[in-house]
């Protein structure tokens, strides 16, 4: 049952530098107050914005910043936000494919940025539905392997996380090395994560993403290097929230990348 998602592994890595460099903070913030606008301002009562708000702690995005963004989202200070999710579909180098995800005030801002960034960076727009049908959404939790128990370290396995989440609802578990990936249906992800709990195992994130149902190889190191480039100015725009893509890339070439 276990896979090696090598797109996820290369999206951990890439969150774990961006959250360095203060780059997750402001996407963050955004997914909190979009769970808040579109479900209220009540995590118990609100699994989406309970987890976009979990997942911000666990990138040490401070208290104040949370508060503040559900209290923007739930309407609660006066203000409120008005964003809408748009999606853009990319062609990359090799034919790898790109899903672009977007929140956004202005929709023409939006496009605009996308296009410039994509085409300036080896990529093309892709025609509606050309790029989504390679993708199904899927919940997503992440599990990190090294944990507490009792006060003691505990290296949680991928028979502790099956034993909890099989019955949740879990599809398939995929080792990232230092976490496990947990995919289900898209409607069973809280199922999931409350699984996970109940068995006193702590989860990274619990999402709704778009996984891919066909794997791109990317074998060569320059290739693969013109698509993270791709990827990296995409990701780098204020608007896009996610990137994702069917690239497999292997462990080697991610080395020499990384070197």
């Amino acid at each position: 049952m276990s896979g090696h998602s090598k797109w996820a592994t290369t999206k951990h890595k890439k969150a774990v530098i961006d959250a360095k460099r203060g780059k997750l903070f402001a996407k963050l913030i955004k997914n909190i107050e979009i769970a808040a606008k579109m479900g209220g301002p009540d995590p118990a009562g609100n699994p989406t914005l309970y987890d976009a708000i979990q997942k911000a702690k666990k990138q040490s995005v401070p208290n104040k910043n949370i508060d503040s963004a559900v209290k923007r989202g739930g309407g609660l200070d006066g203000g409120g936000v008005d964003y809408e999710t748009i999606m853009y579909e990319v062609y990359g180098p090799q034919g790898v494919a790109l899903l672009v995800e977007c929140l956004t005030d202005n929709r023409n801002r939006a496009a605009m940025e996308v296009r410039t960034a994509v085409t300036r960076n080896g990529g093309t727009m892709a025609d509606p539905g050309s790029v989504s049908r390679l993708f199904t959404r899927k919940g997503v939790v992440v599990v990190g392997k090294a944990q507490e128990r009792g006060g003691q370290p505990w290296e949680v396995s991928e028979d502790d996380v099956l034993e909890a989440t099989l019955d949740a609802g879990a599809e398939d578990v995929n080792d990232l090395g230092e976490n496990f990936e947990i995919q289900s249906d898209s409607s069973d992800v809280v199922a999931v994560r409350s699984a996970l709990q109940a068995a006193g195992i702590d989860y990274e994130s619990a999402e709704v993403q778009f996984v891919a149902t066909m794997d791109i190889p990317v074998a060569e190191v320059d290739v693969a290097g013109k698509v993270f480039r791709l990827v990296d100015a995409v990701d780098d725009l204020d608007d896009v929230q996610n990137v994702y893509s069917n690239a497999d890339i292997p462990d080697d070439v991610l080395e020499a990348i990384d070197a």
